[in-house]
């Protein structure tokens, strides 16, 4: 982000400094190469994000399905024991 905030700057300065053709079309052409970097890590990071989002909803759908089966597992082992002490007490 410094970078970025530097190369405007230097833009900027070049574009107050100096008015001669050739350096506009520098500092143009500098320009549009930040912004196109600028761009391009943007998507980056746009894809990053959504490979992220992916992969924590697949992590958090997988820890509960955990859940449920450890659950479920719990219950059928409360009423086996259940009906032991049930039959134990006839």
């Amino acid at each position: 982000m410094k970078k970025l905030f530097l190369s405007f700057a230097v833009v900027a300065a070049l574009m107050v400094v100096s008015c001669k053709e050739k350096t506009e079309d520098k500092v143009e052409d500098a320009t549009e190469a930040v912004g196109d970097d600028m761009h391009e890590h943007m998507d980056n990071a746009g894809h990053a994000i959504d490979s992220t989002a992916t992969e924590v909803g697949k992590r958090v759908d997988e820890a509960a399905d955990d859940v449920k089966d450890a659950t479920r597992n719990g219950a059928a082992k409360v009423e086996q024991e259940a009906k032991e002490v049930k039959n134990d007490m006839k």
